[in-house]
């Protein structure tokens, strides 16, 4: 294994080892990350903290006020979001024209959670409703382009019991 320089981090570290045919490298995941792209992060960063009660840990904050990252404590679970950076083909949904993702909150009130949301500026996609597979819940728009949905638990169900109902409902649909 050969070391490289890092020129974000003090130290060095490991290249990875491409692994030979048939040949399996297990690897560990400490933690994943939602990255959220989108222009104007000042205003969105204030957004998800008046919609969700977002903490922001920290920014990191070119000369010229463009915010190439920042991270927010969602409750114990952190979101980070940059500027747009289309010299590097880092683009938002609004540039894009829409989002193929979207992020699930799991709150103890989703009518309220989506209200909040609403009350800062987000749009109602989904209005809540009660799920087969035992969550409240409704779809909102930031105003970023983002879509959030928002639930919460009405029923503990095993993976079989919402296969189940998905079959029933799906039965239904034909």
């Amino acid at each position: 294994m050969s070391i490289r320089s890092n020129p974000f981090k003090t130290g060095t570290i490991a290249e990875p080892r491409v692994p030979r045919t048939n040949e399996v490298i297990t690897m560990s995941i400490h933690e994943v990350f939602a990255y959220l792209r989108v222009k104007n992060a000042p205003a969105a960063i204030e957004f998800y903290k008046a919609a969700f009660g977002a903490k922001e840990k920290f920014r990191l904050a070119e000369p010229s006020g463009r915010v190439g990252h920042c991270e927010l404590d969602f409750c114990g679970t952190t979101i980070m979001l940059s500027e747009e950076y289309p010299e590097l083909g880092i683009q938002g949904p609004q540039t894009l024209g829409g989002t193929s993702v979207g992020i699930h909150l799991h709150v103890d009130d989703a009518d309220a959670t989506i209200r909040s949301a609403v009350a800062a500026g987000a749009k109602v996609v989904r209005e809540p409703q009660n799920h087969f597979y035992g969550e409240r819940s409704g779809t909102i728009r930031d105003p970023f382009g983002h879509d959030w949905l928002i639930g919460h638990n009405l029923e503990e169900l095993t993976p079989d019991e919402m296969q189940r109902r998905y079959t029933e409902i799906m039965k239904d649909s034909k």
